[in-house]
């Protein structure tokens, strides 16, 4: 059977409310809609407006490419462009982030995209990635499969479980953000394959924050990341960037990186 438009963008819809565990009181209530309405949506007895499809994927917290497949699949054209990474348009704000990367040296900063991938990166982070398996740095590359894999950073990570524990999180809650991204579900699923502890018994940190231990000649690396994104993005190439930058959690780190 074929779905209608109607059908479609409302079993999309409804399929959103559920991984937001809403039901459909809430949700009409948020998005100050009838709860008769949102149901003759999400049953497809009633096509909805594009207004519509947008204020309630607002309330849903649905990520602008998946809002232009709502739009897409209610027969609507999409509302929010997507750039090449190359585009002119973008250069101002990517030479700008490219400018906070240098800044923050002699510490190591990355820029990735909303599947962990290195879109640019200062020249401290090479510093981190000795020892690493060359085919692991060929691009793209990946941030989690660096870190976790048995080739990468996964051998001189001292406190590997808790680590593994952290990236898993974030992925799972990425997952779940994106609706099931397909591409970050199967690399959950590659990096579950990988050695390197239950992260079930990672056990509680006994630091405020989360951090990246690294084994080296001498005393380790001790290091916590920071991430940030561009507050309001009006395109789906920036929406998905975010910046992570390294900063020491001791004074022997803080030496050995120069600060």
């Amino acid at each position: 059977m074929t779905l209608t438009p109607p059908a479609l963008v409302g079993s999309e819809l409804r399929r959103w409310r559920e991984l937001r565990s809403l039901s459909q009181l809430a949700l009409s209530t948020r998005a100050d809609v009838s709860t008769r309405h949102l149901s003759y949506v999400e049953n497809g007895r009633s096509r909805p407006t594009p207004e519509m499809i947008l204020r309630l994927a607002d309330v849903l917290e649905v990520p602008m490419r998946e809002q232009n497949r709502l739009l897409l699949a209610a027969g609507f054209a999409p509302r929010h462009p997507q750039r090449g990474l190359d585009d002119a348009d973008l250069s101002s704000v990517l030479a700008g982030l490219r400018a906070l990367l240098d800044a923050h040296a002699p510490f190591p900063a990355l820029l990735m995209d909303d599947h962990w991938e290195i879109v640019d990166a200062n020249e401290p982070i090479q510093a981190l990635l000795a020892g690493c398996d060359p085919a692991l740095l060929e691009p793209p590359v990946n941030v989690i499969r660096l870190a976790l894999h048995p080739g990468g950073l996964a051998p001189r990570i001292r406190n590997l479980a808790t680590w593994r524990a952290h990236l898993l999180h974030q992925l799972e809650q990425r997952i779940g953000h994106s609706g099931g991204d397909p591409r970050l579900v199967a690399l959950r699923a590659e990096v579950d394959a990988y050695p390197g502890g239950d992260e079930r018994a990672a056990g509680r940190p006994v630091d405020p924050v989360v951090l990246l231990e690294l084994a080296t000649d001498d005393a380790p690396l001790r290091m916590f990341s920071v991430a940030s994104r561009i507050e309001g993005p009006a395109d789906i190439t920036l929406d998905a960037l975010h910046l992570e930058t390294f900063l020491p959690a001791d004074d022997h780190t803080r030496r050995v990186l120069g600060g």
